[in-house]
């Protein structure tokens, strides 16, 4: 029985090469049991990260290296046509160099998160050093990974046998009309790495471009996103980003607030100081407020008031509507308290009463 023949091999023949698969299988299966008990445990114990990393890189992609060289040995071994042995050394070349790529992608990814991003994360001054957020992370992470699984296809391609020069050639030509055609593109990509490099803003900043103000609330490789205080979301081209003038609000130290008030022409010089004194004071006594830099004057005698202008800074510009906002109802309660009126748009009429004679 096991002499019968199957597609020029016998059935002892195909019985051995399943065997062979089957054992690579159980190896796999022993690998994980001293993966998860003894491996993983013992590279705890030690103070470096990296052989966490490797062990964590290392067991699915050796499992797969095993797999395939099972099916390599295991039908290699048996009478196949020359083409077939042909296409399957190819096939398992090429999933061998991606097994390896992939191995490498996930050591790369698992030492830029120890080394960078968590130190990023734990350590304030590297991540303002570098400019770096959570945004940033990930899209080195990503840089990375296409870069080095961009080698591997290219790599699996060559041993298999294909024409390098020819598959460059051919994506030379075409990367020169993919960019004809899409300039405005490469522009935004290019303008993003360049918000990112130079730092100019950060997720969660709120900035000025042009006639928007917002808050950031991504950094994509094409636009990136502002939410402005009307809740509604902006988004704007990255090379229009890099090529304008951008303000960072967030970045400034404090906030200077400007408050233009006005008070009735009728009041008198001792109520006009006395709403200046008054101005100080709700600054001063704001936590919120920088106690440098207050000033509250006598600016100017307007159409329908006596102006004054009220300048203060906050402390933090993240809080500056909040704060804004306690000032103002602080003056309001305090001008009412003292009896200071504000004016609003009047007009006075005087009428001539004297004599006409008829």
């Amino acid at each position: 029985m096991l002499d019968q023949i199957y597609y020029n091999n016998t059935l002892e023949s195909w019985l051995i090469s399943g065997g062979i698969i089957l054992v690579a299988m159980v190896i796999n299966w022993i690998i994980t049991i001293l993966n998860n008990r003894y491996l993983k445990a013992l590279a705890k114990r030690t103070k470096t990260p990296i052989d966490n990393i490797i062990v964590n890189s290392l067991e699915t992609p050796l499992k797969v290296g095993i797999v395939l060289l099972s099916i390599w040995i295991a039908f290699g071994r048996l009478d196949m046509s020359k083409s077939f042995d042909k296409t399957l050394f190819e096939i398992y070349e090429i999933l061998t160099v991606l097994n390896i790529t992939w191995f490498i992608s996930h050591l790369v990814n698992g030492l830029l998160h120890e080394y960078f991003i968590k130190k990023s994360q734990e350590d304030e001054n590297f991540r303002h050093r570098f400019h770096i957020d959570e945004h940033s992370t990930s899209l080195v992470k990503k840089i990375f990974t296409y870069f080095i699984w961009i080698i591997g296809v290219v790599t699996a391609l060559s041993n298999a046998g294909m024409d390098l020069k020819a598959i460059l050639g051919t994506l030379g030509i075409g990367g020169i009309a993919v960019a004809l055609a899409a300039q405005d593109t490469v522009k935004n990509i290019f303008g993003g790495f360049t918000i990112l490099l130079d730092g100019t803003f950060r997720i969660g900043d709120r900035i000025i471009i042009g006639q928007h103000e917002g808050h950031v609330e991504s950094i994509g490789m094409r636009s990136t996103k502002i939410r402005n205080f009307d809740n509604r979301l902006i988004t704007i081209p990255n090379y229009k980003i890099v090529d304008d003038a951008v303000t960072n609000v967030t970045a400034a130290p404090q906030m200077r607030v400007v408050t233009m008030l006005g008070i009735v022409y009728h009041s008198k010089p001792q109520e006009m100081n006395q709403a200046l004194e008054i101005l100080k004071e709700i600054a001063l006594a704001n936590d919120k407020v920088s106690d440098e830099g207050i000033s509250a004057i006598f600016h100017e005698f307007g159409d329908y008031s006596l102006n004054i202008r009220f300048v203060y800074f906050v402390k933090d510009p993240a809080e500056t509507l909040a704060t804004t906002s306690e000032v103002n109802l602080e003056i309001l309660r305090k001008f009412d308290k003292h009896g200071i009126q504000f004016a609003y748009p009047s007009q006075t009429l005087y009428v001539d009463k004297g004599e006409i004679d008829l």
